[in-house]
């Protein structure tokens, strides 16, 4: 297992995290960069131009790295620093997870609905549960989810999850077994672990 709590996915591509000095895969680490003005931007989905710098994706890390001046010891430059870093990764990484269940929406392979996903989950076609965080933990816990590890998914508000499937909000949903799925679950992971303090 890695800081972060995540399985070690063997053959995953690693980066050494700026803050524990540690090298781990990384599937479970955010990318920044140097953007202009040497400003230091979240590079959530690891596409943006420019040299690479990692930290392990929890909320303790990076507040380190801000704190004890690491990107600029990284970057071998001076470069500036939100001091509210780690919540603008946290509301990319949202608006990532909620876009990719928009995405598996729209590729027929997420559902919406208490007696839809009901069905799913009895049925063992659903791969994930996913159950608004401010939801009636009740009624969550009438639902069993698929077998596995990481199966139930909470990080996500009912506006959020709302948003994505075209509604004012939803509590319950599940994803059918697809390459989204697999996303779905890589980027809630990193959502949790910024949800957490300390």
């Amino acid at each position: 297992m890695t800081r972060g709590g995540h399985k070690h996915k063997s053959g995953a591509p690693e980066r050494r995290c700026i803050a524990s000095g540690e090298s781990g895969p990384t599937v479970n680490m955010v990318r920044f960069v140097v953007g202009p003005e040497a400003q230091i931007v979240p590079d959530v989905a690891g596409k943006l131009p420019g040299r690479g710098i990692w930290v392990t994706c929890d909320r303790a890390s990076i507040d380190k790295a801000v704190k004890k001046g690491l990107f600029s010891r990284a970057a071998k430059t001076k470069v500036n620093v939100a001091d509210d870093l780690a919540d603008q990764v946290k509301k990319l990484l949202r608006q990532r997870l909620t876009n990719n269940v928009a995405m598996a929406r729209k590729a027929g392979i997420a559902i919406c609905g208490l007696e839809k996903v009901k069905i799913a989950l009895e049925t063992g076609k659903a791969k994930l549960l996913l159950q608004a965080s401010d939801g009636s933990e009740r009624a969550k816990r009438e639902l069993r989810p698929p077998k596995g590890e990481e199966t139930r998914i909470q990080c996500l508000n009912s506006d959020e999850l709302g948003l994505a499937f075209g509604r004012d909000n939803v509590i319950h949903a599940a994803i059918m077994p697809g390459g989204i799925s697999k996303r779905v679950l890589l980027e809630a992971n990193r959502l949790i672990g910024l949800q957490k303090v300390g």
